[in-house]
């Protein structure tokens, strides 16, 4: 919810969204594109800290290889709700959206069965339809 309002109502967000979009044209609009990206990265590093610490803490050990392979998931998440992988389009609550649909299909295809190595092909024919849809919107406008 705080990311919401930050990236939505916030000029930080506007900023974010520019440098996504095209680099070149935030720097002429006046971002400070250098600034701007050193915050993103360090929020997005608290944030992982943060969810590392509350995984451990469910888990009540550490593993190294928590979280394996999940960075599939938070693509897959994020193109299924409709962030676009050429940069610029996002929506926290679609990307939610992705998300929860995204869990909802690994348990699925886990209590189905499905072998893990094909789960993961799943998934990436999934992320390869949104981006062709993607694609194919951005070709009409």
């Amino acid at each position: 919810m705080t990311c919401h309002i930050m990236m939505s109502r916030m000029s930080f967000g506007r900023h974010v969204f520019a440098i996504g979009g095209n680099v070149n044209t935030a720097k002429i609009c006046g971002v400070n594109v250098e600034v701007t990206l050193l915050k993103v990265y360090i929020l997005a590093g608290a944030l992982a800290g943060l969810a590392g610490a509350m995984l451990t803490s469910r888990a009540y050990a550490g593993n190294p290889t928590f979280g394996n392979m999940w960075e599939l998931d938070a693509i897959a998440a994020a193109v299924i709700g409709g962030t676009s992988l050429a940069g610029g389009v996002d929506s926290v609550p679609m990307c939610i959206v992705g998300a929860l649909i995204i869990g909802v299909m690994n348990k699925g295809l886990n209590m189905l069965g499905v072998d893990p190595y094909w789960q993961q092909i799943i998934k990436g024919m999934i992320i390869i339809g949104a981006v062709l849809l993607d694609a194919q919107k951005r070709k009409k406008a």
